[in-house]
Order: structure tokens, then C-alpha cells, then sequence
């Protein structure tokens, strides 16, 4: 189940940050007032990250991350987002409606009505 963490680093002069999580989710949403303005959804964390990245003003994006493991006898790199292309709206949707059942539902309903297209 999806909690909301307390304590989020705001940056100054931007929209307020608010941060979601379980074993499953990362969901980070921008709020200036009562208004969504942007939402990163991580999902699949630790094994096969993904991100789903919604911003009012530009849409959706679906990446990847790589870890920064990989690197073949060379120190960690940072991690990165790649290009991940479609995502399993559904399967998402359901998981996430789950999750967040007791998380603000103005929040969990925004995201899931972008998921689903609308």
C-alpha cells in the first residue's frame, strides 16, 4: 500500500513536491495549489524499472532506468532514464487503483485518469 512520505525536499519558488511509495511504486506529483501540474510514476522498482513521466504543459513519456550497473569493470555510473516506448495502461492502472487505496483520492484519481488516457 501506497504511503505518503512526510518530509519531501521542496525546491524554492517551485510547485510543492509530494512523494508516494511502497515495495512496488514510487509515485512523485508537483502541485501548485490544489492543481496537478506534473507526476512521475515509478513502477517495477527494484528489478526492471520503469517510469511513467505526465507534465501538463508536454504529456506523457515512458522510460527505463538504467541503473548505472552495468559498466563492464568500471565504477557505477548514475542512473539514467532511456526511451521505453508503450506501456501497459491496464495492468498499471489496476495495480496502482490497488495500492493507493488509502492514499488522497484526488491524487490517485488524477493519475489513474492520465493512465487511462483521459
Amino acid at each position: 500500500m501506497l504511503k505518503e512520505v512526510e518530509t519531501v525536499r521542496q525546491e524554492p519558488g517551485q510547485p510543492v513536491k509530494r512523494w508516494f511509495t511502497d515495495e512496488y511504486f514510487d509515485l512523485f506529483v508537483w502541485q501548485q495549489g490544489e492543481e496537478i501540474v506534473h507526476f512521475q510514476l515509478c513502477y517495477e522498482k527494484p528489478r526492471e524499472e520503469r517510469v511513467l513521466s505526465w507534465r501538463k504543459a508536454g504529456g506523457f513519456q515512458h522510460d527505463a532506468v538504467d541503473d548505472g550497473e552495468q559498466r563492464d569493470g568500471r565504477h557505477k555510473a548514475s542512473p539514467i532514464f532511456v526511451d521505453d516506448g508503450a506501456f501497459d495502461r491496464d495492468a498499471i492502472g489496476d495495480r496502482l487503483r490497488e495500492a493507493g487505496a488509502e492514499v488522497d483520492a484526488a491524487v490517485i484519481d488524477f493519475v489513474l485518469e492520465r493512465i487511462a488516457g483521459g
